[in-house]
């Protein structure tokens, strides 16, 4: 684990040049995620009886009880692993893949969330970004950029990404705007090198301030149904599941409106939370 200064820290729009790199820190971040899942959905009591009740007919055909038992179980996890949303996707969100190069930003000036940190120590928080000489032969590798329409923008949603002189550590996803007062939070990945340091939290702050700013009255954000780690997250920054206590029939209404996502027999694969900016 590394000492993390966060005042140093700027959060800033994902861009093009940064797509590979946040790729590569969700397949890190979510390690272990799919399989668990399946692991959950597996042992579900309806989903018990029936691989029971093929097992047995199975038994009757193949005259093996090993192989009666192991082939619905391996079809079920090829199914679950070709239908539940990728790695690589964003769970909770109604596409099954995330579209990064809409989502990377192409603006003349860089935005960035607000660094409560920075303020409090006074520095001021840059980004380094290692240069190097561009051939003749880089030149006619680059391939020409895809056309991002406003539209696609708008669609394709947010990513920020957490950067600290040029490395980024974490990364924050919202989804697109689909409510006029309401958002999203579909993913948040911070580095093994940079856990238990604060930027997870510094992350969804600085999300939640910019969006309260911008007219946002509720914010949701879905977890992964055997995830504790994340449960126990957003519990701490103020975050309710959806049922728990007594809600007025306003939030009734709100809440109906947002539905985790299932899987397998209808088995919900994420737990949604919800906080009120």
């Amino acid at each position: 684990m590394v000492r993390l200064e966060l005042d140093k820290v700027v959060m800033r729009r994902m861009k093009e040049d940064d797509i590979e790199m946040v790729k590569a820190l969700i397949k890190e971040g979510c390690e272990g995620t799919e399989n668990r899942l399946i692991l959950h959905v597996l042992t579900r009591p309806l989903c018990l009886f029936i691989l029971a009740v093929i097992s047995s007919v199975l038994r009757c055909l193949v005259h093996s009880f090993i192989l009666a038992l192991a082939i619905p179980v391996f079809l079920l996890i090829i199914f679950l692993k070709i239908t539940m949303p990728r790695s690589t996707g964003v769970l909770g969100s109604s596409r099954p893949y995330w579209d990064y190069v809409g989502s990377s930003y192409r603006g003349t000036q860089d935005e960035t969330l607000p660094n409560p940190f920075s303020r409090i120590s006074g520095k001021t928080p840059g980004t380094k970004k290692p240069r190097r000489k561009i051939t003749p032969k880089d030149k006619d590798k680059e391939l020409p950029t895809e056309n991002v329409s406003p539209e696609r923008e708008q669609e394709a949603g947010l990513v920020w990404v957490a950067d600290c002189d040029g490395e980024i550590l974490g990364c924050i996803f919202r989804e697109s705007e689909k409510r006029a007062d309401i958002r999203r939070i579909c993913r948040v990945v911070t580095g093994s090198w940079y856990r238990r340091e604060g930027l997870g939290r510094l992350l969804v702050h600085s999300l939640e301030q910019r969006e309260m700013e911008a007219g946002a009255l509720r914010v949701y954000t879905h977890i992964p149904f055997p995830s504790k780690l994340g449960e126990a997250f957003f519990r701490k920054l103020g975050y309710r599941q959806i049922g728990e206590g007594t809600d007025d029939e306003e939030d009734f209404e709100k809440n109906k409106l947002e539905t985790p996502e299932r899987g397998f027999l209808g088995h919900p694969l994420t737990k949604v939370f919800y906080k009120d900016l």
